[in-house]
C-alpha cells in the first residue's frame, strides 16, 4: 500500500506575510528595498482603474481578426455573452481589494515553504513592468520567458502586460533553433531565462535576433559578466529609475481588444503558429471559463493549486496564472523535476483543492499505484482490489447519487481515503484533464479510487476551455458542456452526423501572428473558428481501442493518410509487472523481433480490435513494435505529451514505407 504518512499543512491564507524583504531574502526575488504598505498605497493611488472606450470593443468597422501584434479586433459581444470587457490590470486591481492579504504564490526555498501575498505580487509585477520599460520594451513587442514555473515567471508575465508588451512562453525543452524561431517571430525585446543552460541557448542565437535588447537570468547567476545580461536583482533595480506615473500612463492606454499573450502551437502539423490572445480573451476566460469548472473565489474557499505543467501551454497558463488572479487562488510551485517523480511529494505537502493534469500524467500515477500494489502483500493487494471494485461499480451505476451503500463507505474509509492522502489528494475536490483524450481504462481506474476526472475541451485558439466538466456537470467520457456564452456547431456533416467542429465566443483568438493565410483558413467571415478536425478515419478512437485491448502498449500511432490501408506503430511499456504480462521489467530491445509470445498476443489483440471496427477500411492490416517508447527527448512527444505525428512519420519513415512496399513475385 502507498505511504500515507501525515504531511504538514500550509496555511490557506497568509495574513501575516510581512515585507517582501523579510520573506524573500534567501531567494532570487531578493530586493534591496522592502515593498512596504506605504509603497503599495502609493501605487494604488496612482493606478486608478483605466478608462476604456466602449465604442471600440464591437465596432462593425473593426475586423474580427488581425495578424498584427499591434492590431485590434472586434469583440464577440452579443446577448449570449454581454459581459463588459476589461483589461488584465483591471482584473488584478479589483482582486487586490478582496485578496490583498491572501497568500498568492507559494514556493520552496531550502526545504521551507514561503509565500507572497497578492499585494506583494502586484508590486513585484509593477516593478518588473518598469524594469522592462527601462530595458526598452516597445509597445506590442514581446517578453519571452524560458524557464520552469516560478514566482518570477508569474510576475514577469503580469509585468509584461502592465508595460504594454506581449507575454510569450517558450518550452524549456526547446532547442536553440526553436528558441530563435519563436523569439524572432514575436519580436522579443527581452528574454527571461531561469538557468545557465537556458541562457546558453539564447547566447547561441542572439545574433539572429535583431529585436533582442537584454536577457535576464533569475535562478542562477550568469557564468561571467556579460553585456546586456542582468540578474533578477539588477533587473528589478532598473525599475526604480522609472516613475510610477510613467507606468500608469501606459496602463491607461490599454484596451481589452489588444493582444497581450502569444501562445505558440506545438508544431505537430508544421511550423509553430503564434496564437494571439487579447486582454479580453484572458480576463473573460479566467472568469467565466473557470466558473464553468466550479473554481471558487477566495472569500468563499481559497483554491490551492500546484503549478507544474508548462506555462507556455494555454491550459496551464489560464489555469495557474490568470485564473489564480481572478479568484485569489494560492498557487504553489512544484520542483523542476516534478514529472520525473517529485510531483507527488509536492502534492502531499501542499494538499491542493483543485488539480489539473494531461492524460499521460494521470496514466503515470495509475501505473505507479499498480506497481506498488503488485509489490504489496497479499492481503493489502486484495483489500485495494476489493475497495476499488465496489467503488467503481457504485460510481458507474449511480454516478450522481450522494447516498453511498455501507460497503462503499467502508471501502473508502478503510482503504481509498488513505490512498488519496498518500497521493496528496485528500482535500482535492476537483481533478481536471485536457490537451488530449483519456482512455476509458484510466477513467475507470480513478473512479475506483473515488476520484472523478473532469474533462475540458478547447484549443490554444479558444484561450483554453470552450467546454468544461465540473462536480455539478459531469458525465463519463464527455468533454463537458459549453462554457456559458460560447457556441458550437457542426458543418459538413456526413450521413453518420460526423462533421467539423466550429466554435464561437469571447474565447476565440485574435489571429495567428504574421500568418494571414492560416488565419483566414481558421476564422470565417462570421467569426467562427474552424477546428479542421476531419480525417476520414479518425485515428484516436482506434489507437485507444488498441491500448485498451493490449495493456502492454504504451503508445500507438495509426498511419493511413493517403495510403491504401491502415497500419500502426506500437511502443511497449518498460515496466509491465503490474499488468500481469511479465514477472520482470521488460526492456523493449529484448522483445523486438525475439519474443514470439508477446508478438502473438499483440496480433490477437489487433484482430479483436478489427473485429469491433465499424467497417473494413477501419482495420489495421500491418503493425510494428519500435525499440524505444515515444518521449519528449526523442522528439515524438511535445512538452505536454501530445503526439507529434509529422515527426513520427519522418523519424520512422523506413519502417512505415516497408508496410506499403509492393510484394515482388
Amino acid at each position: 500500500m502507498l505511504d500515507s504518512r501525515e504531511t504538514p499543512q500550509e496555511s490557506r491564507q497568509d495574513m501575516t506575510v510581512g515585507t517582501t524583504q523579510e520573506k524573500l531574502k534567501t531567494s532570487s526575488l531578493t530586493d534591496r528595498q522592502p515593498l512596504s504598505k506605504e509603497s503599495l498605497n502609493h501605487a494604488l493611488k496612482l493606478s486608478v482603474p483605466e478608462k476604456v472606450n466602449n465604442a471600440q470593443w464591437d465596432a462593425p468597422e473593426v475586423a474580427l481578426w488581425t495578424t498584427r501584434a499591434d492590431g485590434r479586433v472586434r469583440l464577440r459581444i452579443d446577448p449570449s455573452c454581454p459581459q463588459l470587457p476589461y483589461t488584465v490590470h483591471r482584473m488584478f486591481y479589483e482582486a487586490l481589494d478582496k485578496y490583498g492579504d491572501f497568500s498568492a504564490l507559494g514556493f520552496k526555498r531550502q526545504d521551507k515553504w514561503e509565500h507572497i501575498s497578492y499585494s506583494q505580487y502586484y508590486l513585484l509585477a509593477r516593478r518588473a513592468a518598469k524594469g522592462f520599460l527601462k530595458l526598452g520594451l516597445e509597445r506590442a513587442h514581446s517578453v519571452a520567458i524560458l524557464g520552469f514555473n516560478s514566482p518570477e515567471w508569474f510576475f514577469s508575465a503580469v509585468g509584461t502586460v502592465f508595460a504594454g508588451g506581449i507575454v510569450t512562453g517558450i518550452y524549456t525543452t526547446s532547442s536553440p533553433e526553436a528558441c530563435q524561431y519563436i523569439a524572432y517571430d514575436c519580436c522579443a525585446n527581452v528574454i527571461m531565462v531561469d538557468t545557465q543552460k537556458q541562457l546558453e541557448k539564447i547566447l547561441k542565437v542572439w545574433k539572429q535576433l535583431p529585436h533582442l535588447k537584454a536577457v535576464v537570468i533569475y535562478k542562477e547567476p550568469p557564468p561571467n559578466k556579460m553585456a546586456n545580461v542582468y540578474t533578477m536583482e539588477e533587473f528589478m533595480d532598473l525599475g526604480n529609475e522609472v516613475p510610477e506615473e510613467a507606468l500608469d500612463a501606459i496602463i491607461d492606454t490599454q484596451q481589452p481588444n489588444q493582444c497581450c499573450v502569444l501562445v505558440y502551437t506545438s508544431g505537430t502539423t508544421g511550423n509553430p503558429k503564434g496564437v494571439m490572445l487579447s486582454q479580453d480573451n484572458i480576463t473573460w476566460t479566467a472568469r467565466y471559463g473557470s466558473q464553468a469548472g466550479d473554481i471558487r473565489p477566495a472569500e468563499v474557499q481559497q483554491e490551492v493549486v500546484v503549478s507544474y505543467l508548462p506555462l507556455s501551454h494555454i491550459a496551464a497558463q489560464i489555469y495557474d496564472l490568470w485564473t489564480g488572479i481572478q479568484w485569489g487562488a494560492q498557487v504553489c510551485f512544484a520542483e523542476p523535476d516534478a514529472l520525473k517523480g517529485s510531483l507527488v511529494n509536492t502534492l502531499r505537502e501542499v494538499e491542493p483543492t483543485s488539480h489539473m493534469g494531461v492524460p499521460r500524467v494521470w496514466e503515470k500515477i495509475m501505473e505507479r499505484i499498480q506497481e506498488v500494489a503488485a509489490q504489496s502483500g497479499f492481503i493489502r493487494r486484495k483489500m485495494l482490489l476489493w475497495a476499488m471494485s465496489v467503488t467503481l461499480e457504485q460510481n458507474l451505476t449511480c454516478p450522481g447519487s450522494d447516498l453511498k451503500p455501507f460497503t462503499t463507505r467502508l471501502a473508502d474509509y478503510l482503504v481509498l481515503a488513505k490512498v488519496r492522502q498518500a497521493l496528496g489528494f485528500a482535500k482535492c475536490q476537483k481533478n481536471f484533464y485536457g490537451a488530449a483524450p483519456m482512455t476509458a481504462e484510466t477513467q475507470h481506474f480513478f473512479l475506483g479510487l473515488n476520484i472523478r476526472l473532469y474533462a475540458g475541451y478547447g484549443l490554444s485558439e479558444t484561450s483554453g476551455p470552450h467546454f468544461m466538466s465540473s462536480p455539478c456537470n459531469y458525465r463519463l467520457y464527455s468533454s463537458g458542456k459549453l462554457v456559458p456564452g460560447c457556441r458550437v456547431k457542426l458543418v459538413n456533416q456526413d450521413t453518420e452526423g460526423i462533421g467539423e467542429i466550429c466554435l464561437w465566443g469571447r474565447t476565440i483568438f485574435m489571429g495567428y501572428l504574421n500568418m494571414e493565410d492560416k488565419t483566414c483558413e481558421a476564422i470565417d467571415e462570421e467569426g467562427w473558428l474552424h477546428t479542421a478536425g476531419g480525417e476520414n478515419v479518425p485515428p484516436v478512437p482506434i489507437e485507444e481501442a488498441v491500448k485498451m485491448e493490449l495493456p502492454i502498449i504504451s503508445n500507438a500511432m495509426l498511419i493511413g493518410d493517403q495510403r491504401k490501408f491502415l497500419s500502426m506503430l506500437l511502443t511497449l511499456k518498460l515496466w509491465s509487472s503490474a499488468r500481469g504480462w511479465a514477472a520482470e521489467p521488460l526492456q523493449c530491445p529484448e522483445i523486438v523481433g525475439k519474443d514470439e509470445a508477446v508478438y502473438q498476443a499483440i496480433e490477437e489483440g489487433i484482430r479483436r480490435v478489427n473485429m469491433n471496427a465499424a467497417a473494413r477500411p477501419y482495420h489495421i492490416q500491418k503493425w510494428a513494435i519500435l525499440e524505444r517508447d515515444f518521449s519528449i527527448s526523442g522528439g515524438e512527444l511535445g512538452p505536454t505529451m501530445k503526439l507529434k505525428r509529422l515527426t513520427v512519420l519522418e523519424k520512422y519513415k523506413d519502417i512505415i514505407d516497408s508496410f506499403y512496399q509492393e510484394q515482388k513475385m
